[in-house]
């Protein structure tokens, strides 16, 4: 009957049945199976509800999606060209720079393909970039920024693992500057190699544009110093960065209309629908895929894992591979907030026993995830790519295969060299 029952889920979940319907009845099964009573998945949600960390979620989601339904982008990427665009390949290196901000507050959900790939493209395309290399940049670029603070799949691994969502935000930056690192040096030569368009640098217009982004280049600022000055806790500078981007975008630059018609796209109400749609999928996720893991460690299934693994894998640097393997498929299959409530349990006894420390194990994590956005055949934002662009996904496919191979490399450096996370916090 289980059998009959996993086989109509994975059914389900094939012709597009939600993932947290999928999640829900799985635990639901389980748990019946087992003679557990169900109730452990409302239990689960009331722990969720009550993490100090949670809010969070809902605060940094917001301030990412005022951004995104703002001009915010448009003086993001002046400044950028302003600053880089004299060099050959700029414009390229600006589209990885504003991706990279976008995608640190909404996470790689997307939006920031959505938000700014309409913009992005076409002045790529002006510019004599080749198309290919356009669209490959752009959807590699939608999953930059997740290893910088306040990244959400940061916090969220924090709060899973029970690792600091400080030392995790510290850890971070190296590895995701290496990362940005890679796709800039390739821009650089692509852009050398096609002369594409450049413009002079003028001191003038950069102080101009400075001037006009200012309060959104501020953003990270207030939210790195009221945390590492010790004035308030992560929850609490999520609050601030939700009011100082709420105040900005309505009461400064005048982008969002305070009491703008629903619908519209830059009305303050569609703005919390649609962000807060989002948090509640989320949290719906989170919530029964907690129940889940519940179940799996009920069932000490990462034991039995464990027990197999050091059987049969006797280093580290084979565990290593194998786990880079095994994230880059998870990472493309599922999305993730529900990778890391689902996995990260599972893994981090496991890594424990090989010595990985937590911190560098959780950067680990991140990274393989980010490339699994962009690795074929499911990765997600090739889909999101694929509709914003109306371009066939196989088409994606091939344009972000260098990029795909180039951050490859870049993870690899990550996971074997775990000085460069761990340098400034051990």
């Amino acid at each position: 009957m289980i059998i009959l029952v996993a086989i109509l889920l994975l059914l389900a979940a094939l012709v597009g049945a939600p993932l947290f319907v999928i999640l829900a009845a799985m635990a639901l099964l389980l748990f019946v199976e087992s003679g557990t009573a169900t109730v452990v998945l409302s239990e689960e949600h009331y722990k969720l509800a009550t993490n100090p960390h949670l809010i969070t979620i809902p605060l940094f989601t917001f301030a990412g999606f005022v951004m995104a339904h703002s001009k915010a982008a448009d003086r993001l990427v002046a400044v950028s060209r302003a600053l880089l665009g004299w060099l050959p390949g700029g414009l390229a290196i600006v589209v990885v720079a504003t991706c990279a901000f976008f995608t640190t507050f909404t996470g790689a959900s997307g939006v920031t393909i959505i938000a700014l790939g309409g913009l992005l493209l076409p002045m790529m395309i002006k510019e004599k970039y080749p198309e290919d290399f356009s669209l490959g940049l752009i959807t590699s670029s939608g999953s930059i920024g997740l290893l910088f603070p306040p990244s959400l799949p940061i916090i969220l691994y924090g709060i899973v693992a029970g690792v600091s969502i400080d030392e995790l935000f510290i850890a971070g930056v190296l590895p995701g500057a290496l990362m940005m690192g890679v796709l800039a040096a390739y821009a650089l030569y692509v852009g050398g190699i096609h002369k594409v368009k450049r413009t002079k640098f003028e001191a003038r217009e950069a102080v101009r544009a400075i001037k006009a982004a200012w309060w959104e280049l501020m953003v990270p600022a207030v939210v790195l110093i009221s945390i590492y000055g010790g004035f308030v806790t992560i929850a609490e500078a999520s609050a601030i960065a939700a009011l100082y981007v709420l105040c900005i975008e309505v009461f400064v630059t005048k982008d969002i209309k305070l009491f703008g018609k629903e619908g519209e796209h830059n009305s303050l109400s569609t703005v919390i629908r649609e962000s807060m749609v989002m948090v509640g999928a989320i949290l719906l996720i989170l919530g029964v895929a907690l129940g889940l893991t519940n179940y799996l460690v009920q069932e000490e299934v990462p034991m039995q894992i464990l027990g197999f693994i050091e059987a049969h894998v006797e280093s580290k640097l084979t565990f290593l591979i194998l786990l880079t393997i095994f994230l880059l498929i998870v990472g493309s299959l599922m999305d993730i907030f529900s990778a890391i409530v689902v996995v990260v349990p599972l893994i981090t006894p496991i890594a424990a026993q090989y010595g990985i420390d937590p911190v560098h194990l959780g950067i680990i994590f991140l990274a393989n995830l980010e490339l699994g956005y962009i690795t074929p055949p499911v990765g997600m934002n090739l889909f999101i790519s694929s509709l914003a662009f109306d371009k066939p996904v196989l088409t994606l496919y091939k344009t972000t295969l260098p990029f795909l191979f180039l951050l490859f490399l870049a993870l690899l450096a990550i996971t074997f060299w775990p000085d460069l996370s761990l340098i400034f916090i051990r």
